[in-house]
C-alpha cells in the first residue's frame, strides 16, 4: 500500500488493511540484523504554532520538548530526536503509525483506541496530559446556557480526537444522543471561524476558546472540570512494540526524562514559571492559569498509569464501539506497560509522589 493510496483511504480502514501486511513483514524484520539506534521519532497529536521551533504547551511532553531534554539525553550517543507535529491530530498520528514512521506518539484516548482496534502494536507507557479541559463556547448573543440547550442545534466537534468521546459522553449524560444534536466535524481553526461567523450554534473545544471569549467573539458556557471528571480528556505517551523490543534501554531513558520534567513542574512553587513557559506556546499565560484553576499540578501533570486512567480508556473503548467508530472492542488492561514508569519512579525516588486515583475518580492513595 503506497503512501498516496493511504492518504486517499479513510484512516480507520487503513489500520485494518495494514495489519495483514505487518504479519508478513514481521518475519523479514526479525531476520534482519539489528542496527545501532540513530534516530528516535516522536509524533505529537497537535500542530502547535510557529516553526523552528514549533511551540506547544499543556503537558509534561511539551515541557520536555521545549527544553530540549531528550536531545540532551541522547546527544552523547549520537542519536537524533525527531519531533513531528500533526495538524490532523490523533487520526494523522495513526496514519504515521501505520506506515511505521514513528517510534513514540503523544496521543489522546480515542485515536489510540482506534489504532489498537486495528491491531497496531503499541504500549501506553506514561500519562502526559490527564484530566485535560473541555469547554463549550457559543456566540456572545446566544441563549444557550447549558448542554441541555443544544438539542437541535449545530455544534462543531473535532471528530476522531479525544475531545470527541468526552463531548458525546457529556451530551449523553444530559439526555442527548448524537441524533439530537447536529454535530459538524470541524478542526479547531475552522470551528473558531464558524463560531465567529455564527455559522454554527456552539463549539466544543479546548483552552483556545478562551481567546475568542477574551476578544468578545464568544462566551464559554460549560466546563468539563466544573461538571464531572468523566468529561475530561486523557492523553498519554505510547511506544511502538517493535521499537521497544529493539531498544528497551532507549525507552527507559525517554520515560525517565519525561518523568523528571513532570516532577520538576508538579511542584506548586513553580506554577508561575510553568504557565509563563506555556504562555510562549499556542495560548497566553492567563489561559493556562484559568484552565488549571482548582487543580493541583500533581494531578494534571501526573505520569501515573493509575486505575482512573485505565478506566477512562475502557470507557472510551466501549463508547467508540457503540458509536461504530471501531469494528471490534480492543482489550485494554495489557495495553498499559508500567515497567518503564516503575523503573523511572524508583530511580528518581518518586514512588508515592503523585496521587493515585481510583476508577471512580476519587483519591485512592498517595
Amino acid at each position: 500500500m503506497t503512501l498516496h493510496t493511504i492518504r486517499k483511504t479513510p484512516w480507520a480502514a487503513v489500520l485494518w488493511a495494514a495489519a495483514a501486511v505487518w504479519t508478513l513483514a514481521g518475519g523479514v524484520a526479525a531476520a534482519q540484523a539489528q542496527e545501532p539506534l540513530k534516530v528516535i521519532r516522536i509524533g505529537i497529536a497537535t500542530g502547535g504554532v510557529g516553526s523552528d521551533p514549533i511551540r506547544h504547551g499543556g503537558t509534561s511532553a511539551a515541557l520536555t520538548y521545549t527544553d530540549g531534554a531528550l536531545e540532551e539525553e541522547f546527544k552523547k550517543d549520537g542519536v537524533k530526536v525527531q519531533w513531528t507535529f500533526f495538524k490532523g491530530a490523533g487520526p494523522a498520528v495513526n496514519e504515521a503509525l501505520v506506515n511505521k514512521q514513528l517510534d513514540f506518539a503523544w496521543q489522546g484516548d480515542l485515536p489510540s483506541i482506534v489504532h489498537r482496534a486495528g491491531d497496531v502494536k503499541t504500549k501506553i507507557i506514561l500519562g502526559s496530559g490527564v484530566r485535560g479541559g473541555l469547554y463549550l463556547a457559543v456566540p456572545p448573543d446566544s441563549n444557550i446556557k447549558r448542554l441541555e440547550d443544544l438539542k437541535g442545534r449545530k455544534v462543531a466537534i473535532f471528530k476522531g480526537t479525544n475531545l470527541h468521546l468526552a463531548a458525546v459522553r457529556a451530551l449523553a449524560d444530559k439526555g442527548l444522543s448524537e441524533r439530537d444534536v447536529k454535530l459538524i466535524n470541524l478542526d479547531f481553526p475552522s470551528a473558531d471561524a464558524a463560531l465567529i461567523n455564527k455559522d454554527i450554534d456552539a463549539a466544543f473545544g479546548y483552552v483556545g476558546l478562551f481567546r475568542l471569549r477574551d476578544q468578545g467573539l464568544a462566551k464559554v458556557v460549560w466546563s468539563a472540570s466544573a461538571d464531572s471528571y468523566k468529561y475530561t480528556r486523557q492523553t498519554a505517551l505510547l511506544v511502538a512494540d517493535d521499537f521497544a523490543a529493539r531498544n528497551p534501554q532507549a525507552v527507559e531513558r525517554v520515560v525517565k526524562t519525561v518523568v523528571r520534567y513532570a516532577h520538576k513542574y508538579s511542584q506548586e512553587d513553580r506554577r508561575a514559571e510553568l504557565f509563563a513557559l506555556w504562555g510562549k506556546a499556542e495560548y497566553p499565560e492567563k489561559v493556562w492559569r484559568e484552565d488549571f484553576i482548582g487543580q493541583p499540578l500533581r494531578v494534571r501533570l501526573s505520569p501515573l498509569l493509575d486505575p482512573f486512567l485505565v478506566a477512562r480508556y475502557k470507557d472510551a473503548a466501549d463508547e467508540a464501539y457503540k458509536l461504530k467508530l471501531i469494528r471490534k472492542k480492543p482489550e485494554i488492561d495489557s495495553w498499559f506497560d508500567r515497567r518503564y514508569l516503575d523503573a523511572a519512579l524508583k530511580d528518581l525516588k518518586l514512588e508515592g509522589y503523585w496521587p493515585v486515583y481510583g476508577a471512580n475518580g476519587e483519591l485512592a492513595g498517595l
